[in-house]
């Protein structure tokens, strides 16, 4: 029955891995120049093209609509990521190399501690994807999806507690709890008689591609900049 129950699901992660026609690149990243960037350690956040990536874009009022891991490993095979079909895989930049890209960097980890979490990552290839919910996300590339602003991104929590299962997100997230290194958790004031404000690390699975953009402990990293930049050498028509 667990066999039988999935084959919906499949039909409709195929169904939402389709391109769409309507992308369009502003700013890519050369694949080379990314290459020439990136450090073990990175998130890449993706700009994607599919259907799924229209759904997820919708639920976090976000242009990042997929995150991968870089984990330093040879050319096509330095991205570990969670894909909808087949789930933690290796695969290689060039598979973003028509994609708006953006890199976030951990700042401030240990080489042990950094061994930890791609070792964590490394561990995690084969896991499946989570296909319980995933007709939820079919219903968001409706017209108008009829979920209020306030709702959106707890729609986006499909875990269905299974921890061989995974979204793209969720298995990047678990890597850096690890290490106790925070992402995007939850501010509490602290008491009148403590001092500061108190950070609750939030469940993995609440964790979407844009928490890195907006994490105030991962760098954003941009190859133009970083390859020594001069706006005087740029050929701009008049």
């Amino acid at each position: 029955m667990a066999h039988v129950s999935r084959l919906p699901g499949k039909a409709i992660a195929r169904f939402l891995q389709k391109q769409t026609r309507f992308y369009q690149p502003f700013g890519v990243i050369p694949t080379p120049a990314l290459r020439a960037t990136l450090r073990p350690g990175d998130v890449l956040l993706v700009e994607g093209d599919r259907r799924i990536s229209a759904a997820i874009k919708y639920l976090t009022h976000s242009t990042w609509s997929h995150a991968a891991f870089y984990s330093g490993g040879p050319p096509g095979g330095e991205l570990i990521e969670a894909d909808l079909e087949e789930g933690v895989r290796i695969t290689g930049l060039s598979a973003y190399a028509h994609l708006n890209t953006r890199i976030c960097r951990p700042v401030g980890l240990g080489h042990d501690q950094l061994e930890v979490v791609i070792n964590y990552m490394q561990g995690a290839v084969g896991r499946q994807y989570d296909l319980r919910n995933v007709v939820d996300l079919a219903r968001y590339l409706l017209p108008r999806p009829p979920v209020p602003h306030r709702f959106r991104r707890r729609m986006l929590a499909l875990g269905s507690g299974d921890p061989t299962r995974a979204i793209c997100s969720t298995v990047i997230a678990e890597a850096f709890h690890a290490v106790h290194y925070p992402i995007l958790p939850d501010v509490v004031m602290g008491s009148a008689d403590s001092q500061g404000e108190i950070l609750h690390i939030r469940h993995s699975s609440l964790f979407t591609p844009r928490d890195f953009d907006l994490s105030p402990y991962f760098a954003v990293i941009k190859p133009t900049l970083e390859g020594g930049f001069d706006f005087r050498q740029l050929q701009l028509a008049e």
